[in-house]
């Protein structure tokens, strides 16, 4: 996984969570049971636009612009050049929780905007 110099603690955990998922699927194998991860990239949560809420101010714009603004500059490999969406994040694991995801285990499935720059 890449990850940026200044999210070492946040590459540390996914992986561990890619290790865990990736585990139990194997373990629940025959079951019927499927396990995956979905790894959201940086999406437009309130956690992200209460962080961003004195930056958008200072600047004269909203907080929507200054969270789109945010991935241009601190994460240029994104693809589509803005924070996700929640609903995007949440359809994602909609689908994974439903019986049209049955092949799919051991997954990890990323709703990252083409941030994680490789491509498996």
């Amino acid at each position: 996984v890449a990850i940026p110099g200044d999210m070492i603690n946040y590459g540390v955990t996914k992986s561990a969570n890619l290790a865990v998922s990736h585990g139990l699927a194997k373990r629940l194998a025959g079951t019927g049971v499927t396990v995956n991860a979905v790894l959201p990239g940086p999406t437009f949560t309130d956690g992200l636009e209460n962080m961003l809420a004195d930056a958008a101010a200072k600047a004269g714009r909203s907080t929507r612009d200054q969270a789109d603004e945010f991935v241009k500059v601190l994460r240029p490999s994104s693809i589509i050049q803005r924070a996700a969406e929640v609903d995007e994040v949440a359809n994602m694991v909609v689908y994974i929780a439903s019986p049209l995801s049955s092949a799919t285990s051991g997954a990890a499935l990323r709703v990252d905007g083409g941030v994680v720059d490789t491509l498996v």
